[in-house]
Parts: structure tokens; C-alpha cells; sequence
């Protein structure tokens, strides 16, 4: 095996962030000194460039100087710890409205993971596979998450099966209930495209187009308009994610695992939009 000088794209003071949860998740769970391969700032530099590059485990182990079970473990605790810091869907709702945002954006995105023998059954009653897609036709984990008008993600979900549509999730999620107490008592009203129709009150989608093939009316189109131009920034907030944090286009783990990630993705995020609540 061959080594070579690298460059990592993240600022000194994200590694030193990591490091720091990293030490004080050492001390919780009672790590001696001197016990681990890695100080706290080289595991944080190893989960940095796993998340940034999408590395192999096994050659980023080799390149910090531990063995494959090591660098697979220094992750997956890494992740957990990045995760805890994530908000919850209230205290992320409760933070843009106390800063003045008019509106959130809901929406869902299927995180593309290997192929995963676990089935369910259908509504129609047929054996299907639990974590495949038929809208994207593979397979992932349904991860729902809401943006801030600008696109900046705020919240993300748990993993949910891909063979579930996003409006399904998001109830059995209770996404929906936080946002219809978003929309009443913050006044904070959800927007979302039309996969979430009939999501109920405080939750806005556009006008379907009738099923007869007439065109829909004025008012309607005028409404639809307005509404996507209000919701397009929110694409924004999955490509943030995706497009700085290459592990998450594909995962090789339990996708029930990867709403972990994203949280502790979306962690990260915010520390480089300088978004972390002031007790981080």
C-alpha cells in the first residue's frame, strides 16, 4: 500500500469541535488515558474525511495506522455523538419563528444504500421489498427533513423504509403534528410539493391538475406559482447536505442507520453556516 500527502477541505476549527464532543463522550463512558489508537483529534480528523470523501474504511484505517474494526468503530461512535447534537423537530421550529422566518419547507429525499433483503407487505397485500423504491426504482432510506426559506436544513428525520411515500412518513413520524402546531401557535405555516397532499392544516401543497384534463383554474395556477417559488429554495436543503458530505450518497451500513448520519451531517452543517445553538 502506497501513501501520499492529502488536503482536507474543513476548517482547524470543526476538527477541534469534534475532537471536543469526542473528549467529553470519552470521559462520560469512562476512557482511560493512553487506551485508544487515536487521540480525539485524530479520530475527529479520520470521521472528517470519512464524511468529506466517502472513504473505504479499511484504506482510511490504513492511512491513520488502525486496523478496519478500529476505524469502522471510531465512526459509527463518532456518528452517535454528532447525532445527539442535532435538534429536535420543536426546538428547530421554535428557533426559526423566534427569528422572524415566515415559513419552513418540508420534504423527503431517498438516501441511496445497498440492497437489503427485508420485506413487508404491500397494501394491495403483496410481498415487497421493505427498502425499495418503485418512485426512484432502488434502493434507500426515506429521510424527511424541513429548511429554513433560504434552504438551510434545521431538522431531519429518522430513517424510514424507501418503499414508503413521503406523506406516510412523515406522519408516522409525527412530522405533521409538529407542523400543525408550527402553524397555530407559532405561526409558522409548512410549505411542501405535492406528494404531501392532504397533509392537513398549516401544511401547503400546490393544486394537482384535474383528473379530466381540463386545465385548472386561474386563481389555481396563480396559487401554484407563488407556491413553488416560495418552496424551490428548499432544494437547497438536501444538496448542502449531500454535495458536502459525499458519504451520504451512498451507505453500505443498515440503512436503518442512516438517519444517524444525516443528523450528525446536518451537525456539521451547521457548525460551518455557524448555526449551533450558543450552548454548543
Amino acid at each position: 500500500m502506497i501513501a501520499y500527502r492529502a488536503m482536507l477541505d474543513v476548517p482547524r476549527e470543526l476538527v477541534q469541535h469534534v475532537a471536543r464532543l469526542l473528549r467529553a463522550e470519552r470521559r462520560a463512558v469512562g476512557t482511560r488515558s493512553g487506551t485508544r489508537a487515536l487521540t480525539c483529534f485524530y479520530q475527529a480528523l479520520l470521521v472528517l474525511v470519512w464524511f468529506r470523501k466517502g472513504e473505504d474504511k479499511t484504506t482510511l484505517g490504513a492511512g491513520f495506522g488502525v486496523s478496519r474494526a478500529t476505524a469502522y468503530r471510531y465512526v459509527a461512535e463518532a456518528v452517535r455523538v454528532l447525532a445527539a447534537q442535532a435538534p429536535t423537530l420543536h426546538e428547530a421550529l421554535a428557533r426559526v419563528a423566534g427569528e422572524g422566518w415566515s415559513h419552513v419547507i418540508l420534504d423527503g429525499k431517498l438516501f441511496d444504500t445497498d440492497r437489503v433483503a427485508e420485506t413487508t407487505m404491500s397494501v394491495k397485500g403483496e410481498t415487497i421489498d421493505a427498502w425499495y423504491s418503485g418512485k426512484h426504482r432502488d434502493f434507500g432510506a426515506n429521510i424527511q427533513a424541513v429548511m429554513r426559506p433560504d434552504g438551510l436544513p434545521i431538522w431531519t428525520s429518522e430513517a424510514m423504509p424507501g418503499h414508503l411515500h413521503d406523506l406516510t412518513c412523515a406522519q408516522q413520524l409525527d412530522v405533521t403534528g409538529a407542523l400543525y402546531w408550527a402553524a397555530s401557535e407559532l405561526h409558522l405555516p409548512a410549505l411542501a410539493d405535492s406528494g404531501y397532499e392532504g397533509a392537513g392544516q398549516g401544511i401547503h401543497t400546490p393544486y394537482k391538475q384535474p383528473a379530466d384534463g381540463r386545465r385548472l383554474a386561474v386563481d389555481n395556477r396563480t396559487y401554484n406559482a407563488v407556491l413553488r417559488s416560495m418552496r424551490c429554495r428548499g432544494e437547497r436543503g438536501f444538496a448542502i447536505l449531500t454535495g458536502r458530505w459525499r458519504s451520504l450518497r451512498h451507505s453500505t451500513a443498515s440503512p436503518r442507520r442512516t438517519g444517524d448520519t444525516v443528523r450528525a451531517a446536518l451537525h456539521l452543517t451547521h457548525f460551518e453556516y455557524r448555526y449551533l445553538p450558543e450552548s454548543c
